[in-house]
């Protein structure tokens, strides 16, 4: 029996789109529906944009989005450009490249709690850090436990666990770069540097794009470690919206609070991707003309 183009696309894509609806549609979906209801004295009582109205004047909230927004600043492009730069040294043939491979892969190995417990052990007062730091004369510092280590202590812990993982693309996306084009500019008279900025990286814009995007995303949804580590403190330095968003529905139990956080959380990540998506999309075509 002959199927039309249309009716073997669809088929063929059902399952993913059965995915997407499952995983995605449908939790987004439902954190609207929710953020639209309350809890009082166990019930549960429709209350329209209340939630939403109770966040533009709720302190804790908007302290959780700058710390959420501080966090990302510094992360995102601190990974991207490290991934980059580990990406680089990667496909270079140099003596001990074995070595470095490997140790650069390690934290893909290591699943995010047991990475999290190590650096836990590692970050005490009496931890292995501060052991160091002593023997020249250094610390002890508080670096879970100060307002002025502790995020930054944790922006360090998602970076050495992330910077490997987006190396891989990376990795992929310049060896898809034909060498010709590099030895081409190389035989022209450009430097280093003007190979990497001029002919490099527009070539690796598509994989840079990829690799952006899904770091923000991970990074704006990040948990587990304020989880595990400083419970959203000390003083609230690390209690970025995703932590907030879990306080407000598992620990006090206003679970519409808990998904209006949800949503504000996810409109503007999508904006953010979005915005990300139009300028390093259209980079090529403005160059072009």
């Amino acid at each position: 029996m002959n199927r039309s183009p249309v009716a073997l696309l669809v088929l063929t894509l059902a399952p993913a789109l059965l995915g997407l609806a499952i995983f995605r549609a449908y939790p987004i979906g439902l954190a609207l529906y929710e953020s639209l209801y309350t809890t009082i004295a166990g019930e549960r009582t429709f209350v329209g944009l209340e939630n939403y109205v109770g966040l533009l004047t709720d302190s804790g909230f908007w302290k959780s989005l700058r710390v959420t927004l501080w966090f990302n600043l510094i992360i995102n492009p601190l990974q991207v450009a490290l991934a980059l730069a580990l990406a680089l040294m990667f496909v270079q043939k140099l003596p001990g490249m074995a070595v470095f491979r490997l140790l650069f892969l390690i934290p893909i190995g290591i699943s995010l709690p047991v990475a999290v417990i190590i650096w836990r052990i590692v970050l005490l007062p009496e931890g292995f850090l501060n052991g160091a730091l002593g023997a020249i004369g250094l610390g002890p510092y508080r670096f879970l436990t100060s307002p002025d280590f502790a995020l930054y202590s944790i922006i360090a812990i998602a970076t050495w666990k992330g910077i490997s993982y987006w190396m891989i693309f990376l990795v992929g996306g310049l060896q898809n770069i034909p060498p010709e084009i590099n030895e081409a500019a190389r035989l022209e008279g450009a430097s280093a540097w003007q190979r990497l900025w001029l002919v490099t990286l527009p070539l690796l814009r598509p994989t840079l794009l990829f690799v952006l995007v899904a770091d923000i995303t991970i990074n704006f949804l990040l948990f587990a470690p304020v989880f595990m580590l400083t419970g959203g403190g000390p003083r609230g330095s690390t209690n970025v919206l995703m932590y907030e968003a879990y306080k407000s529905g598992f620990v006090f139990g206003d679970m519409g609070r808990a998904m209006a956080i949800v949503v504000c959380l996810v409109a503007m990540l999508l904006v953010i991707v979005a915005i990300q998506f139009r300028l390093l999309s259209s980079a090529p075509a403005k160059e072009a003309r």
